[in-house]
């Protein structure tokens, strides 16, 4: 396959038939996803606790975090009386009104976000209806971690039709089809059933020097759709691809990560700190890139004392890719969030536990690394106090410097 740097793999068979195309690029693996957009919702009948009790009487501050709305069911329901299973997530709120309706209780106003697992929701009951409640127990997530906020008899805003967002179709452009694929074209052609048309594949990004490195969590599923000559050769053609479940490319990356994928095709970086120029998005790509190129190898011996440069360590994934290369050198990989550490820290990638940590520039995390909310993930902010807790729990002797 060599001169083409992307490769699909469907990795369910074993046949020798499991390659898929060869292809120069492909139109929809690096797209930024959108935001989640902003919303109003009303939490009816509401006996506030704590940041949002506080928040409803304007002795606190109006920003209350994220709030899981878990359902009281009925007693006749076949559901637990309190479900978690029937939760939904309400991100990075603030209240924007207060109605009292009552002694202690408020028709409580919030502007935020909401976060909907499409999937879960139609197994459920569809996407916008809502459950047969007798209210919503409210879990409240801040700055400063879980606490309870009470709970309120009905909620508007949430369980209300949408507008669809559209799939998103994918194109192999300067393709090289294999016999699987070949197949799917024909049916195309034919006009046969969607299923015959249908490709399962993992994405792999192809190196100079031909080695293959499967690409995390990204692939195809998705049927054909269009076919064209590509400008790119002879034989060579443009594959469209569309799904009518969803995107035809699963787990797919942001657009700045295919200058990331596009350095690692080189070959492994030879200098530290590369990762440092990115913002902290990005900087976790860097991080997964690092992942998907690592190469087992025996460990280290227990004991040993690594170095740290913390000078670009100014958020979570910059500590992961700066102990990913005092680990294992440029381009080097120890993690890429809290349990990923975890792991990693117990031995078979790279380090035997029980080694010492020379954190240099530590003042540069002790800044950044802060109490807060993380608006990427909508979150608590990872702190450099966590990080030093999961480390010392490791048995990891980290000295500052």
């Amino acid at each position: 396959m060599t001169g083409f740097p992307w490769l699909l793999v469907d990795q369910n068979i074993d046949d020798g038939d499991a390659v898929v195309a060869a292809c120069a690029d492909i139109d929809g693996l690096f797209a930024d996803p959108g935001e989640l957009p902003v919303e109003r919702y009303t939490l009816l009948g509401c006996a506030p606790a704590g940041a949002l009790r506080a928040a409803c009487d304007g002795f606190g501050a109006t920003w209350v975090g994220n709030i899981g709305l878990e359902t009281i069911h009925r007693p006749d329901s076949k559901h637990p009386r309190e479900c978690w299973e029937c939760t939904e997530e309400l991100l990075d709120l603030s209240v924007v009104d207060v109605r009292p309706t009552g002694f202690g209780v408020f028709d409580v106003t919030l502007e935020g976000r909401l976060r909907i697992d499409p999937e879960h929701r139609k197994r459920r009951r569809g996407p916008d209806r809502a459950p047969e409640a007798d209210g919503y127990v409210l879990t409240g997530i801040t700055g400063e971690g879980e606490e309870t906020f009470g709970t309120c008899q009905d909620v508007t805003g949430v369980f209300r039709p949408r507008p669809e967002r559209l799939p998103r179709p994918a194109t192999l452009i300067g393709c090289r089809p294999e016999p699987r694929l070949s197949r799917a074209i024909d049916a195309l052609q034919r006009g046969s059933a969607r299923h015959r048309r249908m490709i399962i594949a993992s994405i792999y990004s192809v190196a100079d020097d031909g080695t293959a490195t499967h690409m995390l969590d990204s692939g195809l599923g998705a049927e054909v759709s269009a076919v064209r000559p590509s400008v790119l050769g002879d034989g060579l053609l443009d594959v469209t691809f569309e799904s009518a479940y969803g995107d035809a490319i699963k787990g797919g990356r942001p657009s700045g990560a295919r200058e990331i994928w596009e350095h690692w095709r080189a070959g492994r970086p030879t200098a530290t700190g590369l990762w440092a120029a990115y913002p902290a998005a990005l900087r976790h790509e860097w991080a997964g890139a690092a992942l998907a190129h690592h190469r087992p190898g025996p460990d280290r011996p227990s004991g040993r004392t690594y170095h740290l440069d913390g000078r670009h360590v100014t958020d979570e994934d910059g500590f992961y890719c700066a102990i990913g290369e005092a680990i294992n050198g440029p381009g080097g990989y120890f993690g890429w969030n809290a349990g990923a550490l975890h792991d990693c820290l117990l031995g078979d990638w790279g380090a035997a536990p029980g080694f010492r940590l020379v954190w240099h520039d530590s003042a540069v995390a002790r800044k950044h690394l802060v109490p807060g909310y993380d608006r990427r993930d909508f979150c608590p902010a990872v702190t450099m106090d966590h990080l030093l807790a999961w480390l010392a729990e490791d048995g990891v002797d980290v000295e500052l410097r």
